[in-house]
């Protein structure tokens, strides 16, 4: 048979013999979509995350709760679109899954011997929740070009957040009342509603913007786009003057070049991204300063948003020109050479410099570093920062210290175990020597090892060293686009436990999903295991394998479904009774008595319809209330306070002094406890009105 003339034969022989990435961005996104029928799914999933992140960061459990439930239903959605087959799943995501599980399992037994069994149910559902984001994130693999379309699409997204929220700042700047709101005492707080954590959100998508741009693979617009919103994302993040954020800084750039694939080109993008946030940075920094002295802040808001916004502007269209040049004219490899050579030498000199520059600022480094360890020692820490350095450069001054000894010190009393999840406020409370009652210990380590003791250690440990060794086969796969994709999410991932080892971030579901959600979108990428071979069964076993896990997995989600829905609608009727108790009462009661019966874990109903009731003065259905919340967590320091003073207002000085007596055991350093137990010793009775006003002092002041 002859064969066909060339000119019928090239052209189609060319496209269909081309490789998927030489067809343009848009076919491979297409293929890539169609191959990958989650990737809607995990859209869906990702604005329920950029939600949480505009609105307190996810913090109140009032919000994240429902947010879960849609998670599970989307994984839900997942499974019955995709099937319940695990033959393709590698083996490290596979045990990264089930030791995620067996950790969520161990958190909801800590509830049998928690102090405080309501806390510890809230907090197990957290852990519940990053399951579901894991799980959900990491279970399908796909291809580099839809988790970049996911990874590009979240950090975009929070883009857009940060420029409304310095848009927004500046509209605030000439309110006083609502500026402070924002930017409290100069640091800007909203939205996450405290500093360290708004700054880790902006952060936590700045380093995989930083990376994402360095795709040759990406669209040059989309490249420039990359680099643009990591200038802007680190511009943002200075508003709130973090130190915790400075010091996690180097450290992720650190794990970067040591364990991350394209050093050079990450170090060639540092340069532009470095530069746009040394120029704004003047600008935010004088806004931090205006509006902690209360003067010129309109003006100053408005050269920090110019800044910021032509800052960003600016690098992502020279990194967009800079790619396209790439993209059109490629280096030969001999002058690639070169150039790489030389971006590492250059990289080597400004690393150099930075540490020689750090040398001269500090000083003697062995005096600095003995000053610094007093000051992070020090109870006093804040005090201990000298009033004319930076915030920023202002020393290790805070009472962390103080949150890790009692932590530690839980730990050895409770070495398997621990003592529950979140579960930290009683002891702290007890055993604290600083002013702060603290209700988590400030870091993701200390946390699991207080809490969950050396078990709950383990099995953490297993499941992050199996998802890292699923990513570190996605960082070595041939996918080249996937290669870079995980490197990103991983620097994610890494700044949330870099920066979370000394602050309470896994308590935020907006910055603990999203840091799931990277660790499991480069777990997807690992490559697939060979194809297993089939494994003869009858067709009736198989069949009621299939209906078995079906079953299992239908209950499992109903459980979870349950888990986060009930304490959740509680929360909703005690916050409802909060905002009417003052013109319907008994509405209120009725609220808190359902949410009462909703969760019978936790004394929280019962602690606010007995202050309620004090504020009326029917004591005798306050003390009812607060022995109820007793029984449900018997060394509740308020509770039985509220309890010592009624008995001493009714003239039973031996019960009042016995219960007051309790509540300095539970809470020693508490001035109004001291204070109420004095009273009473003098053979005084306790104003209750006058106790409740110190209680809201005192509450204010350390809020």
């Amino acid at each position: 048979m002859p064969a066909p003339p060339s000119h019928a034969r090239g052209p189609r022989a060319g496209v269909d013999r081309a490789p998927r990435a030489a067809r343009g961005p848009l076919p491979a996104l297409r293929d890539a979509l169609i191959a990958d029928p989650v990737v809607p799914v995990l859209l869906l999933a990702l604005a329920v995350l950029i939600a949480w992140a505009s609105d307190q960061a996810g913090y109140p459990q009032t919000h994240w709760a429902p947010g879960g439930l849609i998670l599970l239903a989307l994984l839900a959605i997942a499974v019955g679109a995709t099937g319940i087959s695990r033959a393709r799943t590698p083996r490290s995501v596979k045990v990264a899954i089930g030791a995620l599980a067996a950790f969520t399992a161990l958190s909801f037994l800590s509830i049998l011997w928690a102090k405080v069994p309501g806390d510890a149910w809230e907090g197990a559902d957290r852990t519940l929740l990053y399951l579901i984001v894991f799980t959900l994130f990491a279970r399908w693999r796909r291809a580099g070009v839809s988790a970049a379309l996911l990874l590009g699409a979240w950090v975009l997204a929070m883009a857009g957040l940060g420029i409304y929220t310095v848009l927004h700042v500046e509209a605030a700047s000439s309110h006083p009342a609502e500026i402070q709101s924002l930017m409290s005492g100069g640091r800007l707080v909203f939205p996450a509603g405290y500093t360290n954590a708004n700054a880790a959100l902006w952060m936590m998508a700045a380093f995989p913007a930083l990376i994402l741009a360095t795709a040759r693979q990406l669209p040059s617009a989309v490249r420039g786009l990359m680099a643009g919103a990591a200038v802007l994302l680190c511009g943002v993040a200075l508003y709130s003057q973090s130190r915790g954020s400075v010091y996690s800084i180097p450290i992720v750039l650190v794990l970067i070049f040591l364990f991350l694939p394209g050093r050079v080109r990450t170090l060639a993008m540092l340069i532009p991204v470095g530069a746009g946030v040394a120029a704004l940075a003047p600008a935010v920094l004088h806004l931090d300063k205006q509006v902690e002295a209360g003067a010129g802040v309109p003006a100053a808001a408005h050269s920090a948003t110019l800044a910021v916004l032509l800052a960003a502007a600016v690098i992502a269209v020279i990194v967009g020109l800079a790619a396209a040049v790439e993209a059109r004219r490629p280096l030969s490899q001999a002058a690639g050479a070169r150039l790489h050579r030389g971006v590492a030498a250059l990289g080597i000199i400004a690393a150099v410099a930075l540490i020689a520059g750090v040398l001269v600022a500090v000083g003697n480094p062995i005096a600095r570093a003995e000053k610094e360890w007093r000051t992070f020692t020090s109870i006093k820490g804040y005090a201990a920062n000298s009033k004319s350095e930076s915030r920023l450069v202002g020393g290790l001054g805070s009472n962390r210290y103080d949150f890790y000894r009692v932590a530690w010190e839980q730990f050895e009393a409770h070495p398997l175990l621990g003592i529950g999840v979140e579960n930290f406020a009683v002891p702290y409370l007890r055993l604290g020597r600083s002013n702060e009652t603290p209700h988590y210990p400030h870091s993701i380590e200390m946390a699991v090892l207080s809490q969950t003791g050396a078990i709950g250690m383990i099995v953490a440990l297993i499941g992050l060293i199996a998802a890292l060794i699923a990513s570190r086969g996605a960082l070595r796969s041939s996918d080249r686009l996937g290669r870079v994709v995980a490197a990103a999410a991983l620097a994610g991932f890494a700044y949330f436990m870099v920066h979370g080892s000394f602050d309470w971030f896994f308590e935020y579901a907006g910055l603990g999903a999203a840091a799931f959600a990277m660790l499991g979108l480069s777990c997807s990428l690992c490559p697939a295991p060979a194809s297993e071979p089939a494994v003869p069964h009858r067709s009736r076993r198989r069949l009621a394998l299939r209906i078995g896990l079906t079953a299992a997995g239908v209950a499992a989600a109903l459980a979870a479904a349950y888990s986060l829905a009930v304490p959740w609608l509680s929360r909703m009727d005690v916050q409802s009774a909060g905002r009417i108790w003052t013109v319907a009462p008994q509405s209120a009661y009725a609220r808190l008595r359902q949410a009462a019966q909703l969760n019978p874990l936790s004394d929280e109903a019962n602690l606010v319809a007995g202050s309620i009731a004090l504020r009326f003065g029917d004591l005798p259905r306050a003390e009812q209330q607060f022995a109820l919340a007793l029984g449900r967590s018997p060394e509740d320091s308020y509770a039985t306070l509220e309890q010592g003073a009624i008995a001493s207002a009714r003239g039973e000085r031996a019960v009042a002094r016995r219960l007051l007596t309790r509540a300095v055991q539970l809470a020693p350093r508490d001035p109004v406890v001291r204070e109420a137990l004095a009273i009473v010793e003098r053979g005084q009775r306790v104003e209750i009105a006058e106790l409740n006003r110190s209680i809201l002092r005192e509450a204010k002041e350390f809020s």
